[in-house]
């Protein structure tokens, strides 16, 4: 599914990986901030969100290992949206 069909989703979940303080610096509106080494704690938190839950950082390298191993972990209907800034214009269309 591309990345603009997930984000007009009404139940999706924004997850931005990346640190609290760089999360501080800017974000996208409502998504929620879960940095990536906090992830793997978090197993049954995830797979709990309303999906689907589109994963973002600063590149979307981070995020591409969050999904990968919250994919394997069992957590469905995840998908790595890449640099917060690309989630935020896709959202904005």
């Amino acid at each position: 599914m591309d990345l603009f069909e997930l984000l007009k989703n009404e139940t999706v979940q924004i997850v931005d990986v990346r640190t609290e303080s760089e999360y501080q610096d800017g974000h996208v509106i409502n998504s929620r901030n879960i940095p990536v080494d906090q992830v793997p704690n978090l197993i049954e938190e995830f797979k709990n969100m309303s999906k689907p839950i589109v994963l973002c950082c600063a590149s979307g390298s981070r995020s591409g290992m969050a999904t990968e191993y919250l994919s394997s972990a069992g957590v469905t209907e995840i998908y790595n949206g890449g640099s917060w800034k690309n989630v935020e214009l896709q959202q904005l269309k």
